[in-house]
């Protein structure tokens, strides 16, 4: 079999099991260690297909460390993590290129490349993994994803150096998108926005997901973020995944570090923030009306 024909193969392959898995991500025992500091230490964790899971916890529990791990930028000490049940721990990179290629990641400021325009920025992981795309037809994808993150068409040529903290945002998301992922990493995405930048991010993320069907991996602090788009949070703490729930799941739980966080007066704000916003549409319905 040509190599073309073998990447191919093992593209419809990972296809197929994208399609039957339930599960997007599944981890098992896993530990993460930096000299003696233990980061963490038997975490298990499930992502479900189809939904936005944030992942919360205090500084210094992990929670970016947890992505590198499944993204494979952090090799574990110990343990199991399956991506639509491909093993993703020990592999080298040409034989998990197939799954890679099936996620997108935004990582915490955008982290643009400087140099290039949001359009080549854009680019980048195209030309990575479909060296054989033509410029005209790259410039095409390019410009798609940058309208479809509210991004205006104007913005494709510009440097980040001239765009804002939201666009710079947007933009990442752009290229994050390039590769149309089934699964979407995003890395405390509201980060440095205002509150009206913020809202804006979070309601482009759910639509996002609701129209291309992504599993979305969200860290974030933001209870805004996560009172409002998250269809489960996990909660890093002791090393480990303490809990993983809806909201009101979790605010039944009683270890200290949750409740804390969640019924301390910001937590408190963002319930009555998603009440008001409940009453409105309860007292606006959408009845389909033209």
């Amino acid at each position: 079999m040509a190599p073309e024909e073998e990447v191919a193969a093992e593209e419809a392959r990972v296809g197929e099991a994208v399609e039957q898995n339930d599960i997007a991500i599944s981890v098992r025992g896993l530990k993460n260690s930096f000299g003696d500091q233990v980061v963490h230490e038997g975490l298990d964790l499930d992502v479900r297909k189809g939904e936005i899971l944030g992942v919360v916890g205090g500084s210094g529990t992990g929670k970016s460390v947890l992505m590198r791990s499944i993204i494979g930028l952090q090799t574990p000490d110990e343990g199991e993590i399956h991506v639509f049940g491909e093993s993703m721990i020990g592999r080298l990179d040409d034989e998990a290129l197939a799954i890679r290629k099936r996620w997108g990641v935004l990582f915490q400021g955008g982290a643009l490349f400087s140099t290039l325009t949001v359009a080549e920025n854009v680019e980048v992981p195209i030309r990575e993994y479909y060296p054989h795309i033509g410029a005209e037809l790259r410039d095409e994808i390019a410009a798609y994803k940058i309208r479809m993150t509210g991004l205006p068409a104007e913005a494709g040529p510009k440097y980040p150096a001239e765009l804002s903290g939201g666009m710079k945002k947007r933009a990442g998301l752009a290229r994050a998108l390039a590769l149309d992922p089934d699964l979407l990493f995003l890395d405390e995405p509201t980060a440095g926005l205002d509150p009206i930048g913020a809202a804006a991010f979070d309601d482009q993320t759910r639509k996002l997901q609701q129209t291309l069907g992504l599993t979305v991996f969200l860290i974030t602090h933001d209870l805004d973020t996560l009172f409002s788009i998250c269809d489960r949070v996990a909660v890093l703490a002791d090393r480990k995944v303490i809990a993983v729930g809806t909201i009101d799941e979790l605010l039944a739980t009683d270890h200290p570090w949750i409740q804390e966080y969640f019924n301390g007066p910001r937590g408190r704000a963002a319930t009555a923030a998603v009440a008001r916003e409940s009453g409105k549409a309860a007292a606006h319905p959408s009845d389909g009306r033209q």
